[in-house]
């Protein structure tokens, strides 16, 4: 590991976890600093990305770890500006859906693997279970996280868009997607504005979320000290800085803060999962 790899490691592990951040020490490659540089990037410059670029990043995602090898993965690249334009509407208005280079929806995907086992006179009775709705999304949700490493590798910022969930049945009539399918987000890629203020964001301490053997509750100083550190991020920000205010309990307060997906249950019966 070259002293400069070293150096930046140890700076995003420091932006991550503030004082209490692990020491990198002697470890570190390029691909643990693309790891651990990751931010949310919300504004994009004008550009593309090639096919080509395109193609080797779905690879990636495509060599993601897979349940039982069932690759329950689709991927809908939107190219169309109309159809662009619908989801970002739908999505509530993200002008980065717009101004990303690529934007891809992911699609968990039962639909192809009951057709050929109906084909091969086989029953699916077991689909009509919550397990498989499960596995299914966390294949994608694998595959979809190696796309975006790949394409952070390359130097382009992403964004996953979770607010298509927000009108999810509207997405589904826009793209067409058959019964068994299931759009879990989208992910917008593109080229980094150099403007755009967003950082590394911290995160819990590994005190608060590595647990050995067995499951222990965090101890308030550890809370308060991520509390403190997420906050002063908000306020270098310049958005409102209480996190749990904001946005902790403006995402579970009231059924209302779902602002739409209370409804997802009924979207999946209608896809033909049972979720029994």
């Amino acid at each position: 590991m070259t002293e400069a790899i070293s150096t930046d490691l140890q700076r995003q592990l420091d932006k991550r976890y503030g004082s209490g951040a692990p020491r990198a020490g002697t470890v570190g490659n390029a691909t643990l600093e693309v790891l651990l540089r990751h931010r949310t990037v919300r504004r994009f410059l004008p550009g593309t990305i090639g096919e080509d670029e395109l193609a080797v990043i779905l690879a990636a995602a495509q060599s993601a770890s897979t349940s039982a090898n069932f690759q329950f993965t689709s991927v809908v690249v939107i190219d169309d500006p109309a159809v662009r334009a619908r989801l970002a509407e739908l999505a509530g208005n993200q002008q980065l859906i717009l101004d990303a280079a690529v934007f891809v929806v992911w699609v968990a995907d039962w639909s192809r693997n009951i057709a050929l086992a109906r084909e091969h006179g086989h029953t699916i009775e077991a689909t009509s279970y919550l397990d498989s709705a499960v596995s299914s999304i966390v294949d994608v949700t694998l595959s979809a996280q190696n796309a975006a490493v790949a394409a952070e590798s390359l130097g382009y910022g992403i964004t996953f868009v979770g607010a298509l969930r927000n009108n999810i049945d509207e997405v589904i009539k826009l793209l067409r997607l058959p019964e068994w399918t299931f759009p879990v987000y989208g992910l917008a890629i593109g080229i980094p504005d150099p403007e755009d203020p967003a950082d590394v964001k911290p995160r819990y301490g590994q005190g608060v979320v590595v647990h050995r053997n067995t499951y222990t509750p965090p101890a308030e100083a550890d809370v308060a000290d991520y509390l403190d550190r997420i906050n002063g991020y908000y306020r270098e920000q310049e958005l409102p800085e209480d996190w749990v205010k904001n946005r902790l309990a403006g995402r579970i307060s009231t059924k209302e803060s779902l602002h739409g997906r209370q409804g997802i249950r009924n979207t999946f019966h209608r896809q033909g999962f049972e979720l029994r």
